[in-house]
């Protein structure tokens, strides 16, 4: 249906070219030849131009107007009707010749002894002894030339951003009922018309699956992390297990005090930044599985897309503090872990049939060494392992903790601070590890002055002084 209106609508915009065509030629050509009459009336006057336009020339001028306007329009419809490329150049090439000429032409015009250049002169003010106004005026057209460029560009281009908008959504798997619109020239045209397509395939299956009553239907982000379509498909398979990367999200403010601040009005106000976070994780393919008070713990199937959420979501949180500076500074904590999670089918009658099992008492402890060594972001060696090998990020290594009798091995992120302290903490890097690495093996004297060292390059460096002391404290 889509399809034929589109036709339809091709063949009428190309039956009213061909009419506009038509009157265009039909004005043009007596405008042509009544143009002596149009000039006849400008008159060179020593002071400028005079305007004295009879009744031929006030027609010539109305024929000439008119043919401007059909001319525009027609070169409009026949820049819509090119792809991007061809566009922008066939839309660039007459300003770059107009503004061309325009040039030479204020260069040449001291040249010239004929009656209208001497008018022209005298009406910019300018001359072969008075060269400042040329100038002046060849910069007022580049200015212009360059504002109409880019008024030109934008126009064209301005649908991309529309397409940009909606690949996101849809990428989100966000659908809307109504049409999506793009607008812009002919291959916008076949966009808009392949994204609503997906658009319209996303609703179909969406449908299908509210309509299809035979089994209780997963949630999306389940369903990406499992594979399954419905809780039957898992109860046959019984508990599944996968590697999945666990991200815990931890909110507190450094200013909080209650005689000026109830808890109900601080929960609310961390409440406000969680509702940030959430869409965060669900646009990085996460799912949410704990909401409490000041704090979220989602799942992740791939280790890289948990940083860029992370990442994500301390920029977002810097943005928000800017944002109210009236409000208490909210600080983020951030884990993560890659473990292996089972997901087995409940048997209660609950609107969520699955039942999620990971080690939540590894990720306290690790947002406890978060809060004990003042840290933003951190991360363990398993989530360091299951990474991709072209992933770049910048990171140090900040020791080792024992847990359930296991070495684990711990890392800080230092893509997410900000940028003056991360270019620090970047020269301090190895010095700093091998602080850690002969803390950890117990030489505190060396590793004390290495952590002299480090807190030299970067002295904001919490960590480090927080492990220059305890190395002092275990040499006592």
């Amino acid at each position: 249906m889509y399809t034929n209106n589109c036709f339809a609508k091709n063949r009428f915009m190309k039956k009213s070219t061909k009419i506009l065509l038509i009157l265009y030629i039909l004005v043009l050509i007596p405008s042509l030849f009544m143009g002596k009459y149009l000039f006849q009336g400008i008159i060179p006057t020593d002071n400028g131009f005079e305007f004295k336009f009879k009744v031929e020339g006030i027609i010539a001028l109305i024929l000439m107007i008119i043919s401007i306007i059909l001319g525009s329009i027609l070169f409009i419809r026949f820049i819509k009707s090119q792809p991007l490329d061809k566009a922008l150049f066939f839309s660039s090439a007459p300003l770059v010749l107009l503004y061309g000429l325009a040039l030479f032409l204020l260069a040449e015009l001291t040249s010239f002894e004929n009656t209208t250049a001497k008018s022209m002169r005298f009406l910019l003010n300018i001359s072969q002894d008075n060269l400042y106004n040329t100038i002046l005026w060849a910069v007022l057209l580049t200015l212009i030339f360059v504002g109409i460029l880019f008024f030109n560009y934008f126009v064209i281009c301005k649908p991309i951003g529309k397409v940009e908008k909606i690949v996101s959504r849809l990428g989100d798997g966000r659908v809307r009922d109504e049409k999506l619109k793009i607008g812009g020239g002919k291959q916008f045209v076949a966009i808009e018309h392949g994204l609503n397509k997906i658009n319209n395939n996303y609703k179909f299956k969406d449908k299908t699956m509210k309509n299809d009553g035979n089994s209780t239907k997963l949630p999306k982000q389940i369903i990406k992390l499992l594979g399954k379509n419905d809780i039957n498909e898992l109860k046959n398979s019984g508990q599944l297990k996968k590697i999945v990367t666990l991200i815990s999200v931890k909110l507190s403010s450094n200013h909080y005090n209650e005689k000026e601040i109830t808890m109900e009005e601080n929960y609310n106000f961390l409440n406000s930044y969680l509702n940030v976070i959430s869409p965060l994780i669900r646009k990085f393919n996460g799912y949410v599985d704990k909401d409490f008070n000041g704090g979220i713990i989602a799942i992740f199937l791939k280790s890289e897309d948990a940083i860029d959420c992370a990442h994500s979501i301390s920029r977002s949180i810097n943005i928000k503090n800017r944002q109210n500076k009236q409000n208490p500074l909210v600080i983020p904590r951030i884990v993560l872990e890659t473990e292996e999670v089972t997901f087995s089918s409940s048997d209660s009658e609950s609107d969520f049939p699955i039942s999620i099992t990971y080690n939540i008492h590894k990720l306290e402890r690790f947002d406890e060494i978060c809060r004990n060594m003042s840290l933003r972001l951190i991360f363990s060696k398993s989530t360091l392992d299951n990474l991709p090998l072209n992933y770049k990020f910048l990171y140090r290594y900040i020791g080792k903790m024992t847990y359930d009798e296991k070495e684990i091995f711990m890392f800080e992120d230092l893509d997410n601070l900000p940028r003056d302290l991360s270019s620090q903490l970047i020269k301090s890097k190895a010095t700093f590890e091998k602080g850690v690495m002969m803390y950890d093996g117990g030489k505190y004297e060396q590793a004390k002055e290495y952590f002299s060292q480090a807190l030299k390059i970067c002295p904001k460096d919490k960590c480090c002084y927080i492990y220059f002391n305890r190395s002092r404290e275990k040499i006592k």
